[in-house]
C-alpha cells in the first residue's frame, strides 16, 4: 500500500497499523507519488545540523511540508517500526536541497543511511517518480529526458552507487513506461538497476467503464508486464524483478467506482495476475489521505450507491471531508474502515502467503465470467474464484489433480449483495462472509454469486 508524507501519521498510527494488518498489507511505499520529486526528507548538513523536511514547491522551500506531518522520523516511528513493514522509498530526482536544480544522489544516500540508523533497512529505493512525464517536477537542465535520467543513476557519484554505499541491502530501481518511447530503451541500456518500477492506471477520469474494469483491466496489466519483460530481455537484463509501484482505476479524479464492488473485483484479479506473473512487489495507490469526495464521476454510468470517490482504500475518519457530500474520509465508520478494494487485499492475503508457491488453475466452460487463481497453503490448496457476471450466479465444480476428498473446506466471499447492503442510511460496510464445512468429496460443487470474489481453502 502507498502511504504519503502529507498524512498525520503520529496521531493516527494505531488505527492505521490495525487497518493495514487487518487487510494483510506487508509492504508500503513512501513519501507518495509526485511529491517524491519535490520532497526533502530532513537531512544532516556538513556541521551535523538536522534540516527539517520541506517541499520545494518548485520555487521556494516550505518547512514542515504542506500538511505539517511530513517528517520521515515521524513516519518511521509511527508506521514501519510499529509494523514492521517492508519499506520502499522514492528518491527525489526532481529537485536539489536548494530547489535550484535537479535532485542530489547524496541526499538519497543520506536518507537510507538515516533509515539504517533507525533500525530499518529500506528494501527498495526508486530513483524518482514517473520521470518520463511532464507532470513531474524536474529542475534538471533537460527535464524528463531518459539520457539525463540514466546518467544521474549511473557512475560513482550517481544514485545507484551512492545509495548502495550507505545501504548495501537496499535494492535500487529505475522507472519504466513502455508507452513513452524512447524512455525505456535509453534508461534500460544506460543505467544500472536491481529492479524496475511500473505504474498502471487503465482508465480515463470521466470515462470509467465497469465492464472494462471488471473484465479486462487486470488482464491488460499482464500484457503490459509481459512487454516490460521483453524489454528487459532485449537490453540484457532478463529476470529483473518488476515492481508495480502505483496502481488504481482512473489516473486522476476518481469517482464512486473507486469505492464500489467493481474496483474490488478489479483489485482482486490484479493480485491474482501479478502472483501468476511473478511480479516481485505491488503497492496500491493509496491507503489513506487522498479523498476526492464528490468531485469525480458519480453518474449512473458506473455502478454504486455512493456519491463520492477516493484514491484511498481505507476510510480516513472524521478528519477530512474531501467534498461537499459524504466521503470515505469521514463516512462509513471509523478510520481504517475497508473499501471493497481493501477487502480484496484482505481476502487475497489467504492465497498469496509467504513461503508458498503458485499453482496452475484452469477454467473449462464459462471463461468469460469465471476466473481462477490458486496457490499452496500450508500443505493444502487455496483458490480464489471470481464471478464477473453482474446478475447471474455461476455453478462451478472444483477438481484438484491429486486429491479426491477434502477433510474440510472454507469459503470466504465478498460480493455485490454485501456491497449493496451498505448505503447512506446504513453506514456500515458489510464484511466478507465465511462458510466452513466438514468432509467433502471432490469435485466440489459451489455456486458463485453475481460479481463475487471467493477464496476457497481445501484441506
Amino acid at each position: 500500500m502507498n502511504l504519503a508524507a502529507w498524512y498525520d501519521w503520529p496521531t493516527n498510527a494505531s488505527s492505521i497499523d490495525s487497518a493495514l494488518n487487518g487487510a494483510g498489507i506487508k509492504a508500503i511505499r513512501w513519501p507518495g507519488g509526485s511529491w517524491s520529486d519535490d520532497y526533502h526528507w530532513g537531512y544532516q548538513t556538513g556541521s551535523g545540523t538536522l534540516v527539517p523536511s520541506y517541499m520545494c514547491q518548485t520555487t521556494s522551500p516550505v518547512t514542515g511540508g504542506w500538511g505539517g506531518y511530513s517528517t520521515f522520523a515521524d513516519f518511521v516511528t509511527a508506521i514501519p517500526v510499529a509494523g514492521p513493514y517492508d519499506l520502499a522509498l522514492t528518491a527525489n530526482y526532481g529537485t536539489n536541497e536548494a530547489c535550484t536544480g535537479g535532485g542530489d544522489p547524496h541526499e538519497a544516500a543520506a536518507w537510507v543511511a538515516a533509515a539504517v540508523s533507525d533500525g530499518i533497512t529500506v528494501s527498495h529505493m526508486t530513483v524518482g517518480n514517473e520521470e518520463y512525464g511532464s507532470w513531474e517536477t524536474d529542475l534538471h537542465a533537460s527535464p524528463h529526458d531518459p539520457t539525463t535520467y540514466a546518467a544521474a543513476v549511473a557512475g560513482a557519484s550517481g544514485y545507484y552507487e551512492s545509495i548502495k554505499n550507505e545501504s548495501p541491502k537496499t535494492q535500487v530501481g529505475v522507472v519504466v513506461e513502455p508507452n513513452y518511447a524512447p524512455w525505456d530503451q535509453d534508461v534500460l541500456s544506460g543505467a544500472p538497476y536491481d529492479f524496475v518500477e511500473y505504474h498502471y492506471y487503465p482508465e480515463t477520469p470521466g470515462s470509467e467503464s465497469d465492464t472494462f474494469l471488471v473484465n479486462q483491466a487486470a488482464q491488460q496489466l499482464t500484457t503490459n508486464i509481459n512487454t516490460i519483460k521483453s524489454e528487459l530481455s532485449k537490453w540484457g537484463t532478463p529476470n529483473t524483478p518488476i515492481y508495480v509501484g502505483e496502481i488504481g482505476g482512473p489516473y486522476s479524479n476518481p469517482g464512486k467506482q473507486s469505492w464500489s464492488i467493481t474496483q474490488g473485483l478489479y483489485a482482486g484479479q490484479v493480485l491474482g495476475e501479478m502472483m501468476n506473473d511473478g511480479v516481485s512487489r505491488l503497492t496500491w495507490w493509496i491507503g489513506f489521505g487522498n479523498c476526492n469526495g464528490d468531485n469525480g464521476n458519480d453518474s449512473s454510468s458506473v455502478y454504486g450507491w455512493q456519491n463520492f470517490g477516493a484514491y484511498n482504500v481505507f476510510a480516513d475518519g472524521a478528519g477530512d471531508t474531501g467534498g461537499t457530500n459524504n466521503s470515505p474520509c469521514n463516512y462509513g465508520g471509523p478510520i481504517g474502515t475497508m473499501s471493497p478494494t481493501a477487502i480484496a487485499f484482505q481476502l487475497f492475503s489467504n492465497v498469496a502467503v509467504s513461503g508458498e508457491r503458485v499453482l496452475t488453475a484452469t477454467v473449462a466452460g464459462d471463461t468469460t465470467d469465471v476466473v481462477a487463481y490458486a496457490a499452496t497453503h500450508n500443505g493444502v490448496t487455496a483458490l480464489v474464484l471470481f464471478n464477473r457476471n453482474e446478475t447471474t450466479s455461476e455453478p462451478v465444480a472444483i477438481t484438484l489433480s491429486e486429491q479426491t476428498v477434502a477433510s474440510a473446506v472454507t469459503v470466504i466471499t465478498y460480493d455485490k449483495s454485501l456491497y449493496d447492503q451498505t448505503n447512506q442510511t446504513i453506514p456500515v460496510w458489510a464484511p466478507p462472509t465465511t462458510n466452513n464445512t466438514g468432509l467433502q468429496s471432490l469435485p466440489l460443487t459451489l455456486t458463485l454469486t453475481p460479481w463475487s470474489m471467493n477464496v476457497v481453502i481445501i484441506y
